[in-house]
């Protein structure tokens, strides 16, 4: 398959987009004493929504907002499932289960949303992607585990059945917002697309952060808040953006495999910021991780 120049650009695209994410995440870990994982999820969304009000209503723009009222609905279902339902069961699986086992499991969604993508965006089955996508998942998979293992976790933790069906769901949720950001962006303008989408997210983590204070969760503190604003400007404003971008210039089935590289940035952000080690078996994963890519990308 020739490589053109949508498929260049959009690659560059996500791996920006998941460079950019996986360095506020390791940002995020280090505020975990100030900030419970709604809080962080709530104010990334609120940050994006300022930053793209800013972005839409900038008289540089050459047309002005224009969103299709049925891309609106699904733009509304992709972040929903996504943004909202997938991040906040994903959140509750690595409470349960350890971040070491509910990553990848949820990681897995570049293959499902293959599958997915085949069924009802006519994506065509090319082996040599296919395989690049697996060979990605497993890459990820491995720095995951060899990352993560041991940060706070119960030996038995992966026992927890509702964990692992919370992560399962995780994975479904993702494939399934791709493929319906894939609809609904078609032939929007990605700056409207986003914009519709982190409307809807905002909302819809106000009535989550509510409940979360009424159960119990803390305010955040005044340090942590700034810290995870500025770092959700990069992480969800601009790389929510840049995601929707991607997969406009690609398509969900690529742009999922692309898009859940995040671990691969987060490996050297994590040993310069949080000063730890690189094992042998995390950098085979590395080198799965930047082949399974290439094979995706470069397909034949």
């Amino acid at each position: 398959m020739q490589l053109t120049p949508d498929i260049i650009l959009g690659t560059a695209v996500g791996l920006l987009a998941s460079a950019l994410w996986a360095i506020s995440v390791v940002v995020y870990r280090s505020q975990s004493e100030g900030i419970r994982p709604i809080g962080i999820s709530s104010i990334k969304m609120w940050v994006a929504f300022v930053f793209m009000t800013i972005i839409v209503l900038l008289p540089l723009r050459p047309a002005p907002f224009s969103v299709p009222l049925e891309s609106v609905f699904f733009l509304a279902v992709s972040v929903t499932l996504g943004a909202v339902m997938g991040d906040t069961l994903y959140l509750s699986a690595q409470e349960r289960i350890g971040v070491s086992y509910a990553f990848p499991i949820a990681m897995s969604f570049p293959i499902l949303t293959y599958f997915l993508a085949m069924a009802f965006v006519n994506e065509p089955f090319i082996l040599s992607r296919f395989a690049g996508t697996i060979i990605t998942v497993i890459g990820i998979i491995i720095i995951s585990r060899e990352h993560n293992t041991g940060h706070n976790e119960e030996s038995e933790s992966w026992r927890d059945f509702i964990g692992i069906v919370f992560a399962l769901l995780t994975m479904v949720l993702f494939a399934s917002g791709t493929v319906i950001l894939q609809i609904g962006a078609a032939g929007v303008d990605p700056i409207d697309a986003n914009y519709v989408r982190i409307i809807f997210g905002s909302l819809e983590f106000i009535p989550i952060f509510l409940i979360a204070r009424h159960q119990g969760m803390p305010m955040p503190t005044r340090r942590a808040t700034k810290i995870v604003a500025t770092t959700g400007l990069f992480g969800m404003a601009i790389g929510s953006l840049l995601y929707v971008w991607m997969v406009q210039l690609l398509n969900a089935a690529l742009a999922s495999v692309v898009g859940s590289t995040s671990t691969l940035f987060a490996v050297p952000v994590s040993i310069l910021w949080l000063k730890e080690d690189l094992t042998r078996m995390a950098g085979f994963g590395i080198a799965l991780t930047v082949i399974g890519v290439m094979m995706a990308v470069v397909a034949f």
